[in-house]
């Protein structure tokens, strides 16, 4: 079963939290599919990550790119996982019907949006019920990620 890993955005937003997640998978050399809900959200996230550091790259591409088989890290609204990912990163409320292909589920939510956070809880419940582990990951307020809560799989 996958890991899920909530990661609750109150500090940074989602634009300055994205490059430093992807940038730790990357250098613990894994692949890297992130997922958004729409089309336009993946087209801003794709420029966040050409620009976000002038001293940083992240190899990747998005969607409308079409050589997702080539990339590290893809950005996508689909299903599937195209550039054989092992990390699959969730934003914008997009979820997932399988994750068995990945070994770790990051789901990125926004903390000072209630429905975000009630979406976010729904989400928790459904991955728990299907047996994945999960754990809720909350920025202290220096931005710093401190882990809340573990729930192990169930087996």
């Amino acid at each position: 079963m996958t890991d899920v890993r909530f990661y609750h955005l109150q500090q940074k937003r989602l634009e300055e939290a994205l490059p430093e997640l992807v940038g730790k998978a990357l250098e613990k050399k894994h692949r890297i599919l992130v997922k958004s809900s729409t089309k336009e959200r993946v087209e801003a996230l794709d420029g966040v990550l050409w620009s976000f550091d002038p001293a940083s790259f992240i190899p990747h591409s998005a969607q409308q790119d079409g050589t997702e088989k080539d990339q590290p890290v893809f950005l996508t609204t689909e299903e599937g996982n195209p550039n054989g990912a092992t990390v699959l990163i969730l934003t914008g409320g997009a979820s997932a019907d399988d994750l068995g292909p990945f070994a770790l589920c990051c789901d990125m939510f926004d903390g000072n949006d209630e429905q975000a956070v009630d979406a976010a809880r729904a989400r928790w419940k459904q991955y728990k019920d299907k047996g994945h582990g999960v754990e809720y990951w909350q920025q202290d307020d220096s931005g710093k990620w401190q882990k809340k809560e573990t729930q192990k799989q169930q087996g």
